[in-house]
């Protein structure tokens, strides 16, 4: 298999897997339980979820292992199982993607370094650690993303660099303020993500979860404004979330994300796939619209 970056630079829109979370809850994984703890105790679980993205005709898929440094790890008495729990999420996937490829996920650590929380030496090692361990299960690239701080991405981007052979990709979640522009909660815009995380190794780079697909058309042509150059992935929600009998719904049906699946690939992105609220449902509509846009 060639790199993803390869196949991108061939002209190929790849289609990415959904979300993650709300399949683990609806298998019973608790509140207050650890996601990345069912590698290990409910592995035939996750697999299915990894399995159910590879059948709806997904190009790549993730690993269970979005909260896997050690600062989230550690709250749930796991602080000495973060590279086993790793390598197990890449393993799990590894196995349910055949000739697919797989995607490390790391997500931000919760730690925010300008208010002292934590030192950049303590992040940076924190990342190393997982992405080692994701490496060691077999993962293509470590997917490091929901990031909205830039110094935290680029240590993160930093530690796969310099301690995995991986390709390494990292995507930032923007709102939209009442101007209507996009910025992470820590007021980082597309343009101001884009050279700081190229110049810190990034091999392809992004948006997701905070926006569904119409908002991230937006994002997508802002970053190509800044860069016509570098590979583009968005994770977009199944829409913006409301809340009904205490539950979060994403509206968003599968259909009404495909329809704007050939106006994001116009913007400029490379790899399209889901984030909350989105199932194998959706994958399997954008996957039939990339390859319409792509026979066309």
């Amino acid at each position: 298999m060639g790199k993803i970056i390869d196949e991108i630079k061939k002209g190929k829109v790849l289609v990415s897997d959904g979300a993650w979370g709300t399949f683990l809850q609806q298998k019973g994984l608790k509140l207050g339980e650890c996601p990345e703890e069912w590698n290990i105790t409910h592995p035939d679980e996750v697999f299915d979820i990894a399995k159910s993205y590879i059948d709806s005709g997904a190009d790549m898929i993730e690993t269970n292992s979005f909260g896997g440094t050690i600062f989230k790890v550690e709250k749930y008495g796991l602080a000495d199982k973060v590279f086993e729990l790793n390598k197990a999420a890449a393993e799990i996937s590894r196995k349910a993607a055949g000739d697919k490829y797989v995607i490390g996920s790391v997500g931000p650590t919760g730690k925010i370094l300008m208010m002292g929380d934590v030192t950049e030496e303590e992040l940076y090692d924190a990342f190393k650690e997982q992405v080692k361990g994701l490496e060691a299960g077999g993962v293509d690239a470590i997917m490091i993303e929901t990031m909205t701080d830039l110094d935290e991405a680029r240590l993160a981007i930093r530690a796969a660099k310099e301690n995995t052979k991986c390709e390494v990709f990292c995507t930032m979640t923007f709102d939209k303020t009442v101007q209507g522009e996009f910025r992470t909660m820590m007021g980082i815009s597309p343009t101001d993500m884009v050279n700081s995380l190229i110049d810190s190794g990034a091999d392809l780079i992004g948006a997701n979860c905070g926006n569904g697909i119409a908002d991230m058309i937006g994002i997508v042509e802002e970053i190509r404004k800044a860069n016509s150059e570098i590979p583009v992935l968005v994770h977009a929600n199944a829409g913006m979330p409301h809340y009904h009998d205490g539950q979060t719904i994403f509206p968003e049906t599968p259909d009404e994300m495909a329809v704007l699946v050939p106006k994001i690939i116009v913007a400029g992105a490379n790899v399209i796939g889901g984030c909350c609220g989105t199932t194998p449902g959706h994958i399997c509509r954008v996957r039939e619209m990339v390859d319409k846009a792509e026979n066309a």
